[in-house]
């Protein structure tokens, strides 16, 4: 038996975004952070800083939201790239 901790990809929820010139961090309620090139979401490339900051979280936090862009990223995807 091994004493690995998994996680259902609903069990791990962000609990915060921030970006530099070119990737997107996504911290998350076990302690870890998700760096991903912006190149993988085009409209997130293609916004402006201040557009990229206005996100919400989608259900507490399986996914982020950015209304202005129309983009949805779920928890799970980043952690299957």
């Amino acid at each position: 038996m091994n004493n690995l901790r998994t996680h259902s990809p609903t069990s791990v929820l962000a609990i915060d975004v921030r970006f530099t010139d070119d990737s997107m961090l996504v911290a998350l309620s076990d302690g870890r952070e998700v760096s991903v090139p912006l190149e993988w979401f085009t409209r997130l490339r293609n916004a402006t800083a201040e557009q990229r900051k206005n996100w919400r979280f989608i259900a507490r936090g399986i996914g982020i939201h950015w209304d202005e862009i129309d983009e949805d990223i779920a928890v799970a995807t980043l952690l299957q790239m």
